[in-house]
């Protein structure tokens, strides 16, 4: 009953009755298109002759876009306004007070993440964090952190404000992406600019300043930062002896042009990084020079566009990107240069609400050489040339807005290698009822070895793992529930017979493991006024024998149990957000020599309480700060042993402390926009 029923581009037609029957009449002539439509049903389109339009019988289907419709979401975290389920948003990504502005600190408290504080990148699932690929607009970031040394954590590349979509994947996600054993973090930049306005930022490490401007059918954004730590250690030393402190300069650009049918966007990054310092080392009492210089250039281009019949999109992009370090350890000098390439072309075919099926290809390059010069041997050059090739199908089913399945499988070729592998892909999706959905994934997923050893050795195959996972997700106004149960099996990883990777090292692909856990999650931003907080816990239980490990046994960079809690409250009164992240994690494997056994031994729980306060001077001036580890808490990473005994037989131990305890920040931020109340708020 009240179904529209009409000749498209005119004013003839009618509504159904009770029984559902429609009658109208029309002096137009001719074929003709009659439309059929109703309110969460599928537009039917009916191409005739008029004196063919009657006795007609029709029966309208379900439209699957409507926001009840089941999700496909086992594995993925989504932030963005286009997702139908969040359980982060953008400016999340920002205003975590541990993250510091970096959008890998943030995702640090979303379950299935490991706590690696002396590291910085994600660790997901009992992976390394190398197993976990960064994709900018669907185009690979061969480079996304900042180089670093031991016991420095290392930080994303790129400014978080650049961005106004991330999909976070834990696992099971889509046969689109390869190369990656763990996890996916895609980001997307903004599509279009609202105005407008130059964002000046001066902190307590350095400065920014970022510029937009919007034309009718184009923008720019640009963006600057200069960071140096000098000023920062002179009055807060930590446990290093610097040189020559953190020094960094970076410029990022984003150039949108909006076609009749299309979307281009081209984004490039450059940075420029050194430092010089000596860490403290319990085999030499004078302690170990470190001196590191870099570059590193990305520019990635992409266009989404339709086709003259608008069920068909598609997305083709390209990225390069040239890296270039060197680093002084000691005596020996050490260059590595990086030019890497990804290419990919992806087409959408939407039949209906029910079907849509995407398929594409993609070609990856990297060309990786080193040159490692030392007193004691002769100059030595390394390297390799690793070359991928992928094609990827994939379709998504909507059976009802109750039930859905994803189905893909990608095929890829690793010229280095020549091994072909197939991967299958396939998730499941069963709404529970109004606000609960159930969602079941399974895959294969594989990576190839990483530079470190492909420049000593070519002659190796291809790591793979298998994942299943259980989601449970609840979704109401303001609220998420989401519980995860997953199982991963490891095979063909990377295993070798030193304790470091030299040029004599024997490789082999004989390594094995598993990683089994359960990842919670519950957001509220409606119970408290102006309140809004998550809570994170995962418990991961995961062995390996890799790389030199003698046994299976949990890897050095896994927590058994990880917590997080994160909240942030608006005081009106201030003008204030207020913010707390909290985190919580068990102990780490080490092996102590003193006892019998590999990884007999444990470190503390690692604790941390940040703090942060953003306050508005004016509506487009800010005034910032943030402390982490407000309790100074002395938290220990790991323990380095002497290399011989002493004469009572026993090993001596440093442990392995973070460079510093404490960081504190404070930043004064202004943005000047055309409608004069824009602020950066939201990039804090």
């Amino acid at each position: 009953m009240g179904a529209n029923v009409y000749l498209e581009g005119t004013y003839d037609g009618g509504t159904t009755d009770e029984q559902g029957i429609f009658r109208f009449n029309t002096e137009t002539s001719g074929e003709q298109s009659l439309l059929i439509s109703f309110l969460t049903y599928e537009t039917v389109k009916i191409l005739r002759s008029v004196t063919e339009l009657n006795g007609l019988a029709v029966t309208l289907k379900e439209d699957m876009n409507t926001l009840e419709t089941v999700v496909l979401s086992a594995g993925s975290f989504s932030a963005g306004d286009n997702s139908k389920i969040n359980v982060l948003k953008p400016l999340d990504v920002v205003t975590t007070a541990s993250a510091l502005g970096d959008f890998v600190g943030a995702l640090q408290s979303l379950p299935g993440t490991s706590t690696v504080a002396e590291d910085g990148r994600l660790f997901i699932r009992g992976g390394t964090a190398e197993e976990t690929l960064i994709f900018i607009d669907g185009i690979r970031v061969f480079t996304p952190y900042s180089p670093t040394t031991n016991n420095v954590p290392t930080r994303g590349r790129y400014s978080p404000f650049l961005f106004d979509g991330i999909t976070f994947s834990t696992g099971g996600y889509s046969a689109e992406y390869g190369q990656a054993l763990s996890g996916v973090l895609l980001l997307n930049t903004i599509n279009e600019p609202d105005q407008d306005k130059n964002d000046i930022g001066i902190m307590s490490v350095g400065g920014s300043f970022g510029h937009t401007k919007k034309w009718n059918s184009s923008s720019l954004s640009l963006n600057a930062s200069y960071f140096n730590l000098a000023p920062y250690l002179a009055l807060f030393p930590d446990r290093n002896a610097w040189i020559q402190p953190f020094e960094s300069g970076a410029g990022e650009l984003v150039f949108r042009k909006r076609f009749e049918s299309g979307l281009l966007k081209v984004y490039a990054a450059f940075d420029t990084t050194g430092f010089e310092l000596i860490q403290e080392d319990i085999n030499n009492e004078d302690g170990i020079g470190f001196k590191l210089k870099n570059s590193n250039f990305y520019i990635n281009s992409s266009y989404t566009g339709s086709f003259s019949d608008p069920s068909w999109t598609v997305k083709t992009g390209l990225s390069f990107t040239s890296g270039q370090d060197q680093f002084d350890i000691e005596k020996e000098d050490i260059e590595d240069n990086t030019l890497s390439v990804h290419a990919k072309i992806k087409f959408k075919k939407r039949f209906n609400s029910r079907f849509k099926l995407n398929f594409g290809m993609e070609h990856f390059g990297t060309d990786f050489d080193e040159t490692y010069q030392s007193p004691l041997v002769e100059s030595t050059t390394y390297g390799f040339r690793n070359f991928f090739s992928g094609l990827f199908t994939e379709s998504d089913i909507f059976l009802s807005k109750r039930m859905a399945v994803k189905a893909g499988i990608r095929l890829e070729y690793g010229k280095l290698f020549d091994e072909i592998t197939l991967s299958p892909r396939l998730s499941y999706a069963l709404k529970t009822g109004e606000k609960g959905q159930l969602s079941l994934a399974y895959g294969h997923f594989y990576q190839s070895p990483l530079n470190d050893i492909l420049k000593f050795n070519q002659d190796l195959g291809m790591q793979k793992v298998t994942h299943y996972i259980l989601n449970y997700q609840f979704n109401k106004s303001g609220q998420v529930f989401r519980a995860e149960a997953y199982y991963k099996d490891y095979n063909d990883l990377i295993s070798y017979d030193t304790d470091f990777i030299i040029p004599d090292t024997d490789f082999s692909n004989s390594g094995f493991g598993h990683a089994t856990g359960l990842d919670l999650f519950w957001r509220d931003e409606k119970s408290l006024k102006n309140m809004d907080y998550w809570v994170s816990y995962s418990y991961l239980d995961s062995q390996r024998l890799f790389r030199n490990y003698p046994v299976e046994a949990q890897p050095d960079f896994v927590n058994k149990h990880n917590l997080s809690i994160v909240g942030k409250y608006w005081v009106e009164d201030w003008k204030s957000q207020v913010g707390f992240s909290y985190n919580l994690a068990s102990g780490r494997a080490f092996t102590n020599p003193n006892a019998e056994g590999f990884h007999n031994d444990r470190t503390e729980a690692f604790q941390s309480l940040s703090l942060n306060w953003a306050y508005l001077i004016d509506q487009q001036k800010i005034l910032y700060a943030s402390v982490n580890n407000v309790f100074n808490k002395k938290n220990v990473n790991g323990y380095q042993f002497a290399d011989q005994p002493n004469p009572d037989g026993l090993y001596l131990s440093r442990p392995l402390r973070p460079a510093a305890d404490q960081f504190f920040f404070v930043g004064f931020f202004w943005t000047i926009s055309t409608d004069k109340t824009s602020n950066q708020l939201d990039n804090l």
